[in-house]
């Protein structure tokens, strides 16, 4: 199915944070890599995700989400910064799917849901932005998270631990890895009111 007949199908739009595997896409120690991404639109057929590195129509992927759990998936197309996902389940899978997307839905238009911790990390609403090493190389990656500390981040690119660089304009350290990604702490701790502003930057802010 294509993106665009997937968006006249009735479909959630509905953000959820989950991770990836693609095939042949292996980490130094030959383990199959994790990457996150995050949900845009799902059905209980079919989901577009956001991701940080685009795989090619017809791959099959195993996808893990918090809300939904895992999922066996084929790519059926493919976006700039994501794909669109079939999702391989059970007749009474499918059924509890509906139901849980009914509740996110509902959940996601409760105006008494709000983030009361001011530093609390949150997911901006642009998922993208460029990571810069030291010497100048550039990558593209994904957020998974931010707060005025530090911003967790999945990439094709795997650095080790210690390693200088910035997230768009935000200069830091990587001081720790997981499963899907790596976490950077800030130089120093950024106003939360710029914080979006510095830290999403298209490659083609980064080379201005």
């Amino acid at each position: 199915m294509s993106v665009a007949e997937f968006l006249r199908q009735r479909a959630v739009d509905v953000t959820v944070s989950g991770s990836y595997s693609l095939p042949r896409w292996y980490d130094c120690e030959g383990k199959l890599r994790s990457f996150a991404c995050r949900t845009k639109r799902v059905s209980p057929f079919r989901m577009i995700v956001d991701v940080p590195v685009v795989g090619k129509v017809g791959e099959r992927l195993t996808s893990y989400f918090q809300d939904f759990g895992e999922f066996q998936c084929t790519i059926s197309a493919t976006l700039k910064s994501g794909f669109l996902m079939e999702l391989d389940m059970t007749r009474a899978r499918r059924a509890w799917m509906s139901e849980k997307l009914t509740w996110l839905e509902k959940k996601q238009k409760d105006d008494s849901v709000k983030e009361l911790r001011r530093d609390a990390r949150f997911v901006p609403q642009v998922s993208h932005t460029v990571l810069t090493l030291a010497d100048g190389h550039t990558y593209a990656c994904f957020i998974i998270d931010v707060s005025t500390a530090g911003v967790a981040i999945s990439c094709e690119y795997d650095p080790p631990v210690g390693t200088p660089l910035a997230v768009g304009a935000c200069v830091g350290r990587v001081i720790r890895k997981f499963d899907n990604g790596f976490a950077v702490k800030f130089a120093e701790k950024l106003p939360r009111d710029d914080l979006v502003r510095l830290i999403v930057r298209s490659p083609l802010q980064q080379s201005a």
